[in-house]
Order: C-alpha cells, then structure tokens, then sequence
C-alpha cells in the first residue's frame, strides 16, 4: 500500500513539474498569443466546412478563409514551394477556361523561375506570398524577422516584374499565431487561408484521378477559397476537366480580391 502511494505521489509530482516547465516556457515566450494550425471538419457534403476559427474572428484580422457561402463562386488558389514542371498545364487550363487563380510563392521559386512569375502577372494572376524561408511562423515572434520573411519575397517579385506584389500572405502549412495575422495586417497584407483542400503534395504518393474528383467535388460549396498545390502531377492532368465539372455544377470563377471588395 505505501509502496504504491509513493508512486501515485511520484507521478503526481512530475505531472506538476512538467505543467511548471510548461508554464515557465510560455511565460518566457514574447509571442503570448494563441497557436494554431488551419483545420477544417465538414459537417454535411457539399457545405461550408467549420474552421478552428469563424468568419468573423479572421476578418478582424484582415483575413479569410471562405467567401459568400450564398453565391456559386469559386477561388482558386495554388501554393507553390519549388517548381517541378506542372504549373505550365495548370496555367493553360486556366488560361482556357478564364478562371483568375492566386499563386503563393516563396521567394527561391521567384529567383528560379521567372518566366513563370512574369507569365502569371500577365495572365491575370495574383501571385502572392508564402514567406521566403518556408517557416513556420508561429515562431517568429520578432516583427523585424516576421516583415523580413514577407519583404524579401516582395522585392524579389518586383525586381522580376516591375510592379509591386500583391499584399496577400498565406502562412506555411497554415501554421500561424495570432500575433502573425496582426503583424500581416500592419504590413498592409491580407492573409488567405482555405475552406477546400485535399492530400495533393506528397510527390510519391499521388492521388489517382478518382480519388482526386471524389474529394474536391464531394466538399466543393459555395465561396469555397480552393487550396491546391501546383507541384501536383495529378492536379496538372486533371485540372481542365475539374474545372469543367465544376462549371457544370454552376460555379463560377473569382479573384481572392472579392474576398473583401465584395463584388461577388
């Protein structure tokens, strides 16, 4: 009996020491704000999904993850960490079906692939940002670091296009803290997160066509900001036909922009 009433006790007391560890550590971290990763659950096929955050709660915050869920409008987004030779496909398929996209780019995709950025702007692309390092940003609580990130890409895309970049921030991995999304909006950046997305970016393990479709047609909902990934084999080889199936569904193709003009 004591024998086990010191172990209970043992436990007990590395349970409070771990919670004191733990507490210590965020006392000490400048950031002090709420961490999360962007998730989705869907409630019903064919509905807005729910976010680990609402609405309204991201719109203080210049930010969005979903449009008007009354109206059959779509926006289409694609993150682009490096280039592997899909994104042209993708392009043309845009390009045929006049469906405005946004591209986040981080800033080496910028350096080595030029003729690709400059083709994007003048087909009436948003490219916007995805942070230079890739990082996750939720630990970066020094604003000089956090505006770094964003400034050294936006530089990088005026030098190659000879206009300013679009202020659109979308955080790696959907990795933020709130005190990012606040830094965000002092820089003048919108931050665009999503409402529809599938497993589309592990190079060697693609998703089939099938699998593809029964995804993003089963979810697809009004004022979704589709999330995909333009190094996706898949999503070059099917993109023509999704976006003529979505089409047949009744949506129709926006900008992110109107996500807060609110033209649509």
């Amino acid at each position: 009996m004591v024998k086990a009433y010191r172990v209970r006790m043992a436990v007990v007391a590395i349970f409070l020491l771990g919670v004191l560890v733990i507490g210590t550590c965020l006392a000490r971290d400048d950031r002090a704000v709420e961490v999360a990763s962007w998730g989705l659950s869907f409630p019903q096929p064919g509905e807005c999904p729910v976010g680990n955050a609402s609405k309204e709660e991201l719109a203080a915050l210049d930010a969005a993850f979903v449009g008007d869920t009354e109206t059959p409008v779509l926006y289409l987004t694609f993150d682009a960490g490096y280039e592997n030779g899909h994104t042209e496909a993708i392009l043309d398929a845009l390009a045929k079906h006049k469906a405005p996209a946004a591209f986040f780019v981080v800033g080496t995709y910028i350096e080595q692939n030029p003729e690709l950025i400059r083709r994007m702007a003048a087909e009436g692309h948003i490219v916007g940002n995805h942070t230079w390092h890739h990082w996750e940003m939720d630990k970066i609580g020094d604003r000089a670091t956090f505006t770094k990130e964003l400034e050294d890409v936006a530089a990088a895309y005026q030098k190659i296009v000879g206009e300013q970049m679009p202020r659109y921030y979308r955080p790696p991995r959907g990795i933020y803290a709130e005190q990012n999304l606040e830094m965000a909006k002092a820089l003048g950046y919108k931050t665009v997160l999503w409402s529809l997305a599938y497993v589309d970016w592990i190079q060697d393990d693609q998703p089939s066509r099938e699998e593809a479709f029964d995804k993003l047609l089963s979810r697809v909902h009004n004022g979704a900001v589709v999330l995909l990934h333009s190094t996706s084999s898949t999503n070059a080889e099917i993109m023509d036909e999704l976006l003529t199936k979505w089409e047949e569904m009744g949506y129709r193709f926006a900008p992110i922009s109107d996500l807060w003009d609110g033209t649509t």
